[in-house]
């Protein structure tokens, strides 16, 4: 019995050092949002999707460049047309290749061919409007990018709240449990001396577990908060941060601009869509492009004998494709129609986030003055029934609810001054214009 109580102390030892050891450290809103900028996962992840777009974008250029390939074809048949045109290419026809016997059964021919291609295009409509598309395209994804930031910005805000509300709920909880604890003392020695009853004890005690429990979680709050705020920046979790003291946001006067980063990107979205609608009707116009070779062609390895070349200019329509056409620009048709209603519906929804998020600051400048007014009242009662207490003209159970009610109204005032900031801070991001 004695070793495994010695095994479960030592246990408890190296579990309460464990969490002794954890790191603490200041981070101030500044740092806290210019790391999560730059190392934020989803931050990269959005960067990487811009990238993306750019390089497609760059890839259209191959719609208006030249195209150059070369080639080297090793060859051998006894077919007699192929071993005549072998003997063309090469330039070694002679009279007595014309021999009936020869042409109908020839020997084998082996034919190697070095050849150099060139397309040149010259007029593609289809392929200009493409590249309009891209670009759009990749102006969207560059406002995605700066939407991104501005939503990670505020996230970090959010946080950084959390853990300032998490470490005033425990500055509060600490205190009412100081005051719980000097309760419980006065209790227990006016029931030594005979002037309360065990049940006043009691209630007493509960309070003050219960008091120990609300700060217990308090604490676990400030790592979780912290662990939030680590991920958020990038970083391993494990550090207990330390914060700034809270004070009131200043409230934003700023309409809802219309030049919003993801008003934008919607706009650039429904632009690519009409790009691509109007690339496949241009499909329907012909072509004009050039092309030409140089070819070496010989009987033997690496011989370059015969020299040839071909240059030429094709202008081509496809006139008709099987109703593909008419149906892709249907379909881009309706998406173009779907983005647009999309950026409508999404216009409406900010301007009713505006307006409510505005309403919320009113609602809570109001609350925020009562909870004030509602702490300095309940202060004052627990001073007045304490002092009544100590003389023995108040029951403890007054006391106890008396001292509830301040610690939950400091909390309720401690709250309602993160929901304010925070509301602020959902103001600055739905009015942020970072573009």
């Amino acid at each position: 019995m004695k070793r495994k109580f010695l095994t479960l102390t030592l246990v408890l030892t190296v579990y309460v050092s464990g969490f002794a050891q954890k790191e603490s450290r200041f981070l101030g809103l500044s740092e806290a949002v210019s790391t999560a900028l730059k190392e934020n996962k989803q931050a990269k992840v959005s960067q990487l999707e811009q990238q993306i777009a750019a390089s497609d974008y760059k890839k259209s250029d191959a719609f208006f460049l030249p195209r150059l390939s070369a080639s080297y074809t090793a060859m051998s048949t006894n077919n007699p047309l192929n071993v005549f045109g072998f003997k063309l290419q090469q330039q070694s026809v002679t009279a007595a290749d014309f021999d009936p016997t020869l042409l109908n059964n020839p020997p084998a021919q082996n034919d190697f061919s070095a050849k150099i291609d060139l397309a040149i295009p010259l007029v593609n409509v289809d392929q200009l409007y493409m590249r309009k598309a891209l670009s759009a395209q990749k102006e969207a994804a560059q406002y995605g990018v700066t939407r991104t930031k501005e939503y990670i910005t505020f996230e970090v805000r959010k946080a950084y709240l959390q853990l300032q509300l998490a470490y005033q709920q425990k500055k509060l909880l600490e205190e009412a449990f100081i005051t719980a604890q000097s309760v419980y003392s006065s209790t227990e020695r006016f029931f030594e001396q005979g002037l309360i009853r065990k049940p006043d004890v009691l209630n007493a005690k509960m309070h003050l577990s219960g008091v120990e429990t609300k700060l217990e979680k308090a604490k676990s709050n400030i790592s979780n908060a912290s662990d939030y705020i680590s991920m958020l920046m990038g970083q391993s979790t494990g550090t207990d941060y330390q914060v700034e003291e809270p004070s009131l946001s200043a409230t934003s006067d700023k309409a809802l601009p219309t030049e919003r980063a993801d008003f934008k990107a919607m706009e650039k979205a429904v632009q690519a869509s009409d790009m691509m609608m109007k690339s496949a009707r241009m499909s329907l116009l012909p072509r004009l492009n050039a092309f030409g070779n140089y070819q070496l062609n010989d009987s033997k390895v690496m011989g370059f004998n015969s020299k040839s070349y071909l240059v030429g200019a094709q202008l081509s329509w496809n006139i008709f494709n099987g109703t593909q056409t008419k149906r892709t620009i249907q379909s881009q048709k309706l998406t173009s129609d779907k983005l647009k209603e999309q950026y409508s519906s999404q216009v409406l929804q900010a301007q009713m986030e505006w307006n409510q998020t505005k309403r919320d600051m009113n609602d809570l400048s109001f609350e925020l003055r009562q909870e004030s007014d509602i702490v300095q009242q309940a202060s004052e009662a627990l001073r007045i029934i304490k002092d009544r207490y100590e003389q023995g003209l108040e029951k403890t159970t007054d006391l106890l609810v008396a001292q509830t009610q301040l610690s939950e109204q400091q909390l309720n005032y401690a709250a309602t001054i993160y929901k304010q900031n925070l509301t602020a801070a959902y103001l600055d991001f739905i009015t942020s214009t970072n573009i």
